[in-house]
Formats: C-alpha cells, structure tokens, sequence
C-alpha cells in the first residue's frame, strides 16, 4: 500500500483553551505541539495563528514567527498554512495574505476562493503555480467535487500535475459530527469524477465521528488530518489528552491497514510542494 501522510491540524481558527486546556495558541504551543506530534508519526502541520488577542489572523509576521519557531523545534515537519475566512475576510484579503506570505504549502476553500467569480480565482491559482505554491484545495460537498472536475478539465485549475484536495466530513452537519455515510457519499462523487485517481486526496472529519471516517480514508487510499481543530473527543466523549495522542490513533491505523508512513518529504509532496522557492 502507498504511504499514508497523516497531517495534524492542532487548534483551527475557533476553538480556544476553553475548549480544551491543551490547544496550542502561542507560536511556543505550536512548536512543542508539532514536535510532539512529529514523533508520533505525523509528516505535516496545517497551521492557524491567531492575533494578540487569540483572534484567527493572517498576518505573515504572525505566520513568520509561528513557523520560525515550528522549524527550531522541529526542522523536518511539512508546514500548511490556512486562508480560512473564518468570517473575518474577504478573497483580497485571502490572496494579499497568501502573497504577502508566499507559502510552499497552503490550503483554500473552493468556495471560498470562487466567491468573486473564477476569473480572480484562476489569475491567482496562475500566480500561485508560477511561485511554487502547492495548494490544497478544501472541498465540503458533492456540488464543490463537480466544480473541482470541471476547472481541472478547463485548466483553470493551473495545477502543474495532479490536483491535491481534502473532503471535509461533518463540518456542517447539525451537530458537526461526522458519519461514515458522509463520508461514503463524498468519495462515491470522488470516484463518479475520476478525482479518486487523479487528484492526491485527504480527509478530515469532524466531532465524534473523526476516527471512523479517517479509518475509511485510509482504507481507500486517501490520506488523513487529524487533530483538535476537528474533533477533541472520542466517539464515547471522552477528551483526549493532547493532539499527539489523537496523532497515534491514526498511526496505529495506518500499521492496521498496511500503510507506511510518509515522512516530512513525502508528506510536502502530497500536499503539493512545487519548489523550493516558497518560504517553507
């Protein structure tokens, strides 16, 4: 079986230590919270920071300064930074970040990058691909799987090979826990379209349901994100200690289902690293 990239997403842009005493907030959290989940077997890092007032930013000096201390920490990890809206911005706003920054890994929501019309959408994706920015592009539905199809077709995309994407499982749901049968449904339109095979895919699930749907991914061949932006609990509500340790459930599913795992360099290739000449 091919090499699973297991990616932690350890805080998002919402939840605070009220949530959980252990979500890391601090460029200091970041970097202890990558190194720990590093060496339990996750290959990457999808990074939210947030403001001095714990507020979900974009900043590139608050991103610097988190993936400084990320990298003294822990030199190898891949690092994805988000565009997350999160209700705060626009897509000016999302681009000038990503261009002010200038990634080698982010994510974007489809919908969010098209809500002004594909025409800024494609002249930003062109910009992207001609910088080395490996976007990952999120996708929470079966009506954002269609479109995705049909910008790959058009080459609107500008992806240099294949496409990279992560179906979002439960995010929306009334009680945003995910279920198998979300998930089930979301890969049926991902095999309808062919994406199956070519784009390179990765789930994450929300809630209670995280573990399931991630076990289902991996059985199928997709990759897994896990961590405490998505769910803090098991499927019985009991709080996990860390995001390390909801790391190591994954790894150990992996092991059950014969998949290796990818290291930093082959966690940045799944998440579509072009070049070196990005700033991590």
């Amino acid at each position: 079986m091919s090499e699973l990239c297991i990616m932690v997403a350890p805080n998002g842009a919402r939840r605070t230590k009220a949530d959980h005493p252990a979500i890391p907030l601090s460029a200091d959290e970041l970097a202890e919270t990558a190194d720990a989940c590093r060496a339990a077997g996750a290959g990457a890092i999808h990074l939210h920071v947030r403001d001095a007032q714990l507020v979900h930013s974009l900043d590139a000096d608050t991103y610097r300064t988190a993936i400084d201390a990320i990298q003294s920490a822990c030199p190898d990890i891949a690092i994805q930074t988000t565009t997350e809206a999160a209700g705060l911005f626009d897509v000016d706003q999302q681009i000038s970040a990503v261009r002010a920054l200038r990634p080698a890994c982010l994510s974007f929501s489809l919908a969010e990058l098209l809500r002004e019309g594909e025409a800024k959408a494609e002249a930003f994706l062109a910009w992207a691909a001609e910088n080395g920015i490996g976007i990952q592009f999120i996708l929470y539905d079966i009506e954002q799987i269609a479109i995705m199809r049909r910008m790959l077709d058009a080459g609107t995309l500008h992806a240099p090979d294949r496409p990279r994407l992560i179906i979002v499982v439960g995010r929306y749901a009334t009680t945003q826990d995910s279920s198998v049968e979300e998930f089930d449904a979301l890969h049926d339109a991902l095999v309808a379209t062919d994406l199956h095979r070519e784009a390179i895919w990765m789930t994450c699930a929300f809630g209670r349901g995280e573990m399931v749907c991630l076990e289902r991914a991996i059985e199928l061949g997709g990759h897994a994100r896990v961590g405490f932006e998505n769910a803090i609990a098991d499927a019985n509500g009991k709080l996990a200690r860390d995001n390390a340790e909801r790391v190591r459930l994954v790894a150990a599913l992996a092991s059950k289902h014969g998949r290796p795992l990818a290291g930093p360099a082959g966690s940045a290739k799944v998440l579509g690293r072009l070049s070196d000449t990005a700033i991590v």
